[in-house]
């Protein structure tokens, strides 16, 4: 199993989540949203999988920034437009864990039931 984590090297969610990856000997790559960009067919899975809701981070910064217009009418192509423009809209961390799912955010219990299943 390939097994991907994907967010923003800077932050302190992330952190926690690479922090409990290392020390529960899992191994990972890591893909920096700041370095490499978001990938669409990546987002549209993820959409699929959890809904724009979940994976457009709206108690961002970014996300609140935005004027009124681009937070109006959001849909999945909306959201995944928003979200290939700005990466840091991406909810963080997400886990994927290369057999078709993905975990988003970070708690440990879910981590850990996640990887054992």
């Amino acid at each position: 199993m390939s097994i991907k984590l994907y967010g923003i090297k800077a932050c302190d969610t992330m952190k926690k989540a690479r922090v409990w990856l290392d020390e529960n000997g899992v191994a990972y790559d890591f893909h920096d949203y700041k370095v490499k960009g978001a990938d669409k067919a990546e987002l549209e899975k993820w959409v699929a999988e959890h809904g724009w809701e979940k994976v457009l981070n709206k108690a961002g910064t970014t996300f609140r920034k935005l004027p009124d217009e681009a937070k109006a009418d959001i849909d999945d192509a909306k959201a995944i437009a928003l979200m290939m423009e700005q990466p840091s809209m991406i909810k963080r961390p997400v886990l994927d864990l290369g057999n078709g799912t993905t975990v988003l955010g970070f708690k440990p219990e879910i981590y850990q039931a996640a990887l054992r299943s």
